[in-house]
């Protein structure tokens, strides 16, 4: 089933359906760069096989994904030693000031996103629980995002990092323009109900159905001719690119990096995010996330 440490690879359906689960259930699926690697590795894995029609990107456990895995990163993920992963001695890993910052980000949050946005095959997300920040660029990255009931999606880097919201700026697309301001300066969440509303999410499912129902929903569309179903989706995509999508990415990730910088100035190189020092709230003591209520300030 999967020779990967942090997520599952399975196909059903004599191999026309492959299924990657993130497989850190008891962290709710965050996003540490082991886990970013192997997904890569996955994404690329389903594009080279022939026989797969449509890709499920999954979740394990409660959660799809609350995000960037903060805690891992701090734990000594990124520090030199035996626990260091390898990508960080690479793609800029060595290099120093924000220059390391901007290369590894462009790498492992930006391009690899963009990349799977571009696979050479149909991707169905299914989420459920929150899904947190860069949750959300996982997310976005496919064709189509089903979610279950429990459903609920925000961005609270704004509000808890200091930042101007994850890598992959996709909000404006997803959320439109006036949402995507008022989701991340507020940090409120989005209910699933609206995010079918929106047209985020195309179906909503039970619960207890959500698997069933995700491959259901992936059989009726690997029943498409493999290049018909390319050609919508490179035609959709295309559309998007010509109404200035990827330049507007590329123009949003400068300023993430560029609002990096500007705590690594304050903090005379200590943080590259809002702290508590700094005036922050602190990730690890902010509150629980809030929805969003049309009637409530």
């Amino acid at each position: 089933m999967s020779d990967y440490r942090w997520l599952l690879y399975d196909t059903v359906d004599d191999g026309t359906i492959a299924v990657i689960t993130l497989n850190r259930p008891e962290h709710r699926n965050p996003q540490n760069r082991g886990l970013l690697v192997e997904l890569g590795e996955a994404f690329m894995r389903a594009e080279a096989d022939d026989t797969v029609r449509v890709v499920v990107l999954r979740g394990a456990g409660p959660s799809f994904s609350a995000g960037h895995d903060m805690g891992r990163v701090h734990a000594g993920e990124a520090a030199p030693g035996p626990d260091q992963h390898p990508s960080f001695r690479e793609n800029g890993g060595t290099k120093d000031g924000m220059e390391k910052w901007m290369r590894q980000e462009w790498h492992y949050f930006f391009n690899n996103t963009r990349r799977w946005r571009d696979l050479r095959k149909i991707t169905v997300a299914s989420v459920q629980g929150p899904v947190y920040s860069a949750g959300l660029m996982l997310m976005w990255a496919c064709d189509l995002i089903v979610a279950d009931e429990t459903a609920v999606f925000a961005d609270v880097v704004g509000t808890r990092l200091g930042m101007c919201g994850v890598e992959y700026f996709a909000h404006p697309w997803e959320f439109g323009p006036r949402k995507a301001k008022e989701l991340l300066l507020t940090g409120d969440s989005l209910s699933v109900e609206e995010a079918h509303r929106l047209g985020m999410v195309s179906k909503i499912f039970a619960p207890d159905r959500l698997e069933e129902d995700t491959l259901a929903f992936a059989r009726r569309i690997a029943r498409m001719p493999t290049a018909a179903a390319l050609m919508i989706k490179e035609g959709v995509n295309q559309t998007q690119d010509n109404q200035g999508f990827y330049n507007s990415l590329q123009a949003a990730f400068t300023l993430h990096e560029l609002n990096h910088a500007h705590w690594a100035v304050l903090s005379q190189g200590e943080s590259i995010i809002q702290t508590a020092e700094l005036g922050g709230p602190g990730w690890q003591q902010a509150g629980p996330v809030q929805p969003a209520d049309v009637r409530r300030p």
